[in-house]
């Protein structure tokens, strides 16, 4: 199979079935399948996707007895997929599924490239966030810090829609919040990151679980680690 689209999903009841059926127009004549994980929800995200499996041949649905956070979640998704590429995006409805082909077109640029023989993430940038005002200023907070810690030399790590090779991302260090270092931990397999401009939607049902202190704060720590592998392998 080419491509498996993995989402991880934690009470996103209302918007898994729009989600869906947006992903099936976008990837049309694609040989695909859909893995949804539902990260412990407890709204009626298991009842939901239990029903779209029944009339959606290429779904297939993972679920986590509690919640195990994003990062977790992508994980299990991308074990449990069958593609050799695979893209990622998020749960709540803001990517927009009619930007996968834009990205998958991008594959081709790591086979022209004669010198980086590494692995190839290819990146969503939001450029025009469709955000409440303190979650784009916590990202530009976050991802100042970053950039200036890890020279990761990519705009918008924490867009959710991201393309790469399924035995590139399982041959990565896995820990909690890795997927908000996804550009870093790719150059420090030796690969490149592109970042492709992406549509970014407003959230139009369900809550936000994200906010100043989770996206900063709180993986702070896990900065720190990414640093540290970056220099033990530059040591090496």
């Amino acid at each position: 199979m080419e491509l498996s689209v993995v989402i991880p999903a934690h009470n996103e009841a209302e918007n898994i079935g729009a989600l869906v059926r947006e992903i099936g127009t976008a990837l049309a004549g694609t040989d695909y399948e859909i893995v949804l994980v539902d990260d412990g929800s407890t709204d009626a995200t298991s009842e939901r996707v239990t029903e779209l499996a029944r009339t959606t041949p290429c779904l297939r649905v993972v679920r986590h007895g509690a919640s195990r956070g994003q990062s977790s979640a992508i994980l299990t998704g991308v074990r449990s997929a069958a593609g050799t590429w695979i893209a990622t995006l998020d749960g709540d409805g803001q990517n927009d599924p009619a930007d996968i082909p834009g990205l998958l077109a991008r594959r081709g640029e790591r086979r022209a490239d004669r010198v980086e023989t590494g692995p190839l993430l290819i990146a969503g940038y939001r450029r025009r966030r469709r955000d409440t005002w303190l979650k784009r200023a916590s990202s530009r907070v976050a991802n100042a810090v970053r950039g200036r810690l890890l020279g990761d030399r990519t705009p918008d790590t924490g867009c959710g829609l991201k393309v790469f090779e399924r035995e590139a991302f399982l041959a990565l260090p896995h820990f909690d919040h890795m997927h908000r270092f996804l550009p870093a931990l790719f150059l420090r397999a030796g690969g490149r990151v592109v970042s492709v401009e992406v549509s970014h939607r407003p959230r139009e049902r369900g809550a936000s679980h994200y906010g100043m202190w989770n996206r900063l704060w709180v993986g702070i720590v896990d900065m720190l680690g990414v640093w540290w592998l970056i220099r033990r392998r530059e040591r090496s």
